[in-house]
C-alpha cells in the first residue's frame, strides 16, 4: 500500500508549483519527491488518518488536532528528512508561512490529497477526503488545507471549503481553505 500511494503522490504532484517548489533540481525531483512523500505517509499512517480509495489510487492524509489546546500538528514535520539543505530550507519557510495562516484552536488539517492522474475525473479524491471532513465534523471543528495550485481553489470551493487567506513564499502563492 505504502508504495501505491508514493506513486500516486509523486504522478499526482508532478508539476504541482509546492512539489516545483520544494524540488527544484530536475535531476533529484524524483528521488526528493518520493522520499518526501513517504516521509508524510509514515508520519500519518499508524495515527489511522490516511484514508485510500482503490488500493491508493487516491489518497488523503491528514493530521488531527492536538489532544488538549493548541492547533492541528500541521505542516510537514520535516526533522529526520535526507535532503539537501536548501531543500529543508524551502520546505521549512513554507510551513512557516502556511502555520501563520492556519488557527491555533483546534481543527483538521488535509496535508495532502492526491488522485493518481490515471483516475483523474472519478471523484475518488473527493472519496479520499471525506473521512477527514466526517471526523472532522463528529468533533465539531472545522478543517484546513492549503494549496499553491490556482485551479484547486475552484476545485474545492466545489467541495465546500471557502478561502480564508491568500500568502506567499518567495514567488509561489498559497492559497488557505476552510471546510466547517
Amino acid at each position: 500500500m505504502r508504495d501505491r500511494v508514493i506513486d500516486t503522490v509523486l504522478a499526482a504532484f508532478d508539476s504541482d508549483p509546492a512539489f516545483c517548489y520544494f524540488f527544484a533540481d530536475d535531476a533529484t525531483f524524483n528521488i526528493a519527491a518520493a522520499a518526501f512523500a513517504a516521509h508524510l505517509f509514515d508520519q500519518r499512517v499508524n495515527r489511522g488518518t490516511v484514508w485510500v480509495v482503490e488500493d491508493g489510487a487516491a489518497v488523503a492524509m491528514w493530521d488531527p488536532p492536538r489532544s488538549g489546546d493548541g492547533p492541528a500538528e500541521d505542516g510537514h514535520g520535516n526533522s529526520g528528512l535526507d535532503l539537501p539543505a536548501a531543500t529543508l530550507d524551502r520546505l521549512e519557510r513554507y510551513d512557516a508561512v502556511v502555520a501563520a495562516a492556519l488557527p491555533a484552536t483546534p481543527h483538521w488539517y488535509l496535508g495532502i490529497l492526491a488522485t493518481h492522474p490515471q483516475y483523474a475525473g472519478l471523484g475518488w479524491g473527493r472519496l479520499a477526503m471525506t473521512a477527514g471532513l466526517d471526523r472532522a465534523a463528529e468533533a465539531g471543528l472545522p478543517a484546513y488545507l492549503e494549496t499553491t495550485n490556482e485551479r484547486n481553489v475552484e476545485l474545492y470551493q466545489r467541495s465546500g471549503w471557502r478561502l480564508t487567506e491568500s500568502s506567499a513564499v518567495d514567488d509561489l502563492p498559497i492559497w488557505v481553505m476552510r471546510h466547517g
